[in-house]
């Protein structure tokens, strides 16, 4: 059943659960949420796991981390880069957090952010959904690694890649 989902979750598809309007909203807040600490987000969407991916029988996790280091999400000034991965497929959110960040928050928040995110997916509520996590984990962001007054450069582009 894994294989007919991830083959036939088309572009249309996507794109009905990510038009336009919602990916550059995505980007707004990601530059919004930004200014807020010292960190760096990414949001990755996928539809469906590329066949390759698939028959080695590649778990979401598994692809979130090779993306991950694919968009050099781990490559920040303060180590506090986190990617929010989407593979709507199997229905699954995952957070990648880098080194400097994750030491200080640990798994437990991340599944909790990722759970609610879920939960506004199941709902049909894409933007909201991403929205939430985005606003969770800049928090968190916020809370250990604050905005410097001054000087926050931009590391990583704000607008959410579809793969």
């Amino acid at each position: 059943m894994r294989w007919i989902r991830h083959l036939f979750l088309d572009h249309h598809a996507l794109a009905r659960a990510f038009p336009r309007a919602t990916l550059d909203a995505i980007g707004r807040a990601v530059a919004e949420q930004e200014r807020r600490h010292r960190g760096e987000l990414r949001v990755a969407i996928e539809g469906g796991l590329p066949l390759q991916a698939l028959v080695a029988g590649r778990s979401a996790r598994e692809r979130a981390l090779e993306q991950f280091t694919r968009l050099r999400v781990w490559n920040t000034e303060d180590n506090a880069g986190v990617l929010i991965y989407l593979l709507l497929a199997d229905r699954r959110v995952e957070i990648v957090a880098d080194r400097g960040i994750h030491a200080r928050v640990g798994d437990t928040a991340w599944e909790t952010i990722c759970g609610a995110m879920q939960q506004e997916f199941a709902a049909g509520r894409f933007e909201a959904g991403v929205l939430t996590g985005l606003s969770s984990v800049s928090d968190l962001l916020a809370q250990h690694f604050p905005a410097r007054s001054g000087e926050n450069p931009n590391e990583l582009p704000d607008a959410p890649v579809i793969l």
